[in-house]
């Protein structure tokens, strides 16, 4: 099992920021964190590395049914996607939820787990152009 899904989209690292934030939004999740990675390591380590970009996405509602269920699921939140540069292009990544999840011990989180995966294939898709 991994424990992410990505793929490859099509276009400029900023503009794969920026449709990923709203396809997210599309789906409900807001964006409360942007951790720009390669900012980091110049400023930290005095480097130079690829565009790499780590969004900390939520649903609020599925988290607070989330958390209603299970009060320690905020050590797995927000769910990270992803976007960084590659030698083939601009890949998306996120967490896969059913699989993150499946460490907690709590069926409850199942059909959680199951909606997101959802809507973060639908937010693939919208990415892919399908």
């Amino acid at each position: 099992m991994t424990y992410y899904d990505k793929r490859h989209v099509a276009g400029e690292f900023e503009d794969v920021v920026a449709r990923t934030t709203a396809a997210l939004s599309d789906e409900g999740f807001g964006v409360l964190s942007d951790i720009d990675v390669s900012e980091a390591f110049e400023k930290k380590l005095d480097i130079e590395y690829p565009e790499y970009r780590i969004l900390g996405a939520c649903n609020p509602s599925l988290a607070k049914d989330g958390l209603d269920a299970e009060r320690d699921l905020g050590v797995l939140l927000p769910c990270n996607v992803v976007i960084y540069e590659a030698d083939d292009g601009i890949v998306v990544s996120a967490v896969d939820p059913e699989a993150m999840l499946s460490v907690v011990d709590n069926p409850e989180m199942d059909d959680i787990a199951a909606d997101v995966r959802a809507r973060f294939d639908r937010v693939f898709d919208t990415l892919s152009g399908r």
